[in-house]
């Protein structure tokens, strides 16, 4: 309900990433993109599952999201569905990614695609790959906390 009063509309959810990664910082950027690709997401044709940020060059970059091709309009226009897509940052956050990056082997994943104040925003969490016994970890927490819930709405 909050995310409505803010102007927040979330088109699209990465919820796989928070169980592969443990996000340690995430950063909210813009997105460039093309006409046609606005009118894709707003039709909620966006799929962030295999996705990955990237820093070169000192610029930020988004790859392996998919974008459908918009379909109400011809084909001469359209867009890639998998194009490399530039991010928009702030100068101190991509010098402080670089240095996270490639100092501490973190990786940049996708968490969330939405509509704020009108733009397309991107929030991409710094995150550090979990192991399989941290998977098993966060499952037997995530049981947890559901029998703890399901116990307290009995009593």
């Amino acid at each position: 309900m909050a995310e409505k009063k803010a102007g927040i509309k979330i088109i699209s959810d990465n919820r796989q990433a928070r169980y592969l990664y443990e996000i340690l910082e995430t950063y909210e950027a813009g997105i460039e993109l093309v006409g046609t690709e606005v009118k894709s997401i707003r039709a909620g044709k966006v799929n962030l599952r295999d996705g990955y940020a990237f820093i070169r060059n000192g610029e930020a970059w988004l790859s392996n999201v998919h974008i459908s091709p918009y379909q109400a309009g011809g084909n001469y226009f359209n867009h890639e569905p998998r194009r490399i897509r530039k991010l928009l940052l702030h100068r101190q956050e991509i010098n402080k990614l670089i240095g996270q990056t490639e100092q501490k082997g973190l990786t940049l994943v996708p968490l969330k695609m939405y509509f704020k104040s009108g733009r397309v925003k991107i929030a991409i969490g710094l995150g550090r790959g979990k192991k399989l016994h941290d998977k098993r970890e966060t499952a037997k927490k995530r049981d947890d906390q559901r029998a703890m819930a399901r116990a307290m709405k009995r009593d």
